[in-house]
């Protein structure tokens, strides 16, 4: 069990995350996705600060600014990247390009910079977890492959991936805490212009503050402070690919709470899926010590 711990950290923030889409189902109407994403950001990290000050966890001591400053990029990118995707090209071919190319894309990134090569179990789990990502939300939402979105989409999982693969650096050596507390309130700072852009007045609402708070406190602070934990133990692209228990999440809280109903394709996706992550947790990776990202950048 305690081998298999960091993955279940891992499956819990992927949890956490999957609450999001219904979330935002739940906000006002005039709240712009991105200006959401810009406000989870902005609660989240200052959420993540509050609560490293309270411990007394926050050491800058030897602090690696040019890491640091790469994760929290890639992380304030990802915001308007997969918010764009979805608007531009629908839910449905958003959602898993996004999510299904991240996987890959951090697979590839461990390989080609870290030379770690992907295990045959990574492959396996990786594949089932797409294609049932895939047969998810293939019934979902319209079609409309915009190629602009697809685009945006296969940015939203490339910014992922580079985030996980960076920030893993960084949780070998600091605390968890610490590092997505400073990562997060430098993505907030970064997407903080955003904030200025769109009309913010659905903040002040009771359902604006209400998804606000979850936004950043449970789908960001807690989801991420969880992932990272799992991260200091787990592989970047096993993380990613055990984060894809993301969308099985909003696919199960869209039937019991938003009135959605799965077809025996979706079905069949939840199946795969499971049997996907199921195959990383009954086997979970050997801790293995990677070399430093800050050499690759």
């Amino acid at each position: 069990m305690k081998n298999t711990l960091p993955a279940f950290f891992i499956l819990f923030a992927a949890i956490c995350w999957g609450t999001t889409g219904t979330t935002q189902a739940l906000a006002p109407d005039t709240a712009h996705p991105i200006a959401v994403g810009a406000t989870r950001l902005a609660v989240g990290g200052s959420f993540l600060l509050i609560m490293v000050l309270l411990t007394g966890k926050l050491d800058l001591k030897n602090w690696p600014i040019k890491t640091t400053l790469v994760a929290s990029i890639c992380m304030a990118l990802y915001q308007p990247f997969f918010f764009s995707a979805v608007t531009l090209t629908g839910v449905a071919i958003g959602t898993v390009v996004a999510i299904g190319s991240a996987p890959i894309l951090s697979g590839a990134i461990e390989w080609i910079f870290l030379k770690k090569r992907p295990t045959q179990i990574w492959w396996y789990s990786t594949s089932l977890s797409i294609l049932g990502c895939l047969l998810l939300f293939i019934t979902k939402g319209s079609v409309q492959a915009d190629p602009f979105g697809v685009l945006m989409a296969i940015g939203a999982g490339l910014t992922f991936a580079c985030y996980t693969v960076v920030s893993r650096s960084l949780v070998e050596r600091y605390s968890s805490l610490s590092v997505v507390a400073i990562v997060f309130i430098l993505s907030a700072i970064f997407l903080a212009p955003l904030l200025f852009i769109f009309d913010m007045s659905w903040i002040l609402s009771v359902s604006g503050v209400t998804t606000s708070l979850h936004l950043g406190i449970v789908a960001t602070g807690v989801a991420y402070l969880l992932f990272a934990k799992g991260l200091a133990k787990v592989s970047s692209s096993t993380a990613v690919t055990l984060a894809l228990a993301e969308p099985l999440t909003a696919a199960f809280l869209g039937v019991f709470f938003l009135g959605e109903k799965l077809t025996s394709t979706s079905w069949l996706g939840v199946i795969l899926l499971l049997c996907g992550i199921g195959i990383l947790i009954m086997k979970p990776q050997k801790s293995q010590s990677s070399k430093q990202v800050e050499e690759v950048l």
